[in-house]
């Protein structure tokens, strides 16, 4: 539920981040999946973003009673949820969460784990 949501919100910043000989296989191989150009994917990206925000409902729900998904500390669970994010952070500017978000906060925290490895990897600060 959550990959095809954000990669459709993020598509066009992946093309982006390609090196040109990648760039043609990729459009090619999105556009046919999607149907459309890579350019109409992200059409309205922003009014688009609640849909993407609403789908975090029951992360929500789980990270008001506890600390991580799995529990009171990180466990498989987090690390698959946070590795969308992370995919995300990685490759685009575009702002899925905001500050005030229990899922910002915990992906702060995810960030952090490990001596901040996640926060060191190249990345936007978003």
């Amino acid at each position: 539920v959550l990959h095809p949501e954000l990669l459709q919100l993020v598509v066009m910043d992946i093309y982006n981040n390609l090196t040109q000989k990648d760039q043609n296989y990729f459009r090619e191989s999105r556009e046919k999946r999607f149907g459309k150009a890579l350019e109409e994917i992200v059409i309205n990206r922003d009014e688009r973003l609640p849909r993407f925000q609403k789908l975090l409902n029951p992360l929500r729900t789980t990270l008001k009673k506890q600390d991580f998904v799995a529990g009171e500390t990180p466990g498989f669970s987090d690390y698959i949820v946070f590795g969308a994010f992370q995919w995300a952070r990685c490759i685009s500017e575009f702002s899925l969460l905001n500050a005030d978000d229990s899922v910002y906060s915990w992906r702060e925290k995810m960030l952090n784990l490990h001596d901040g490895l996640a926060r060191n990897a190249v990345g936007y600060a978003v």
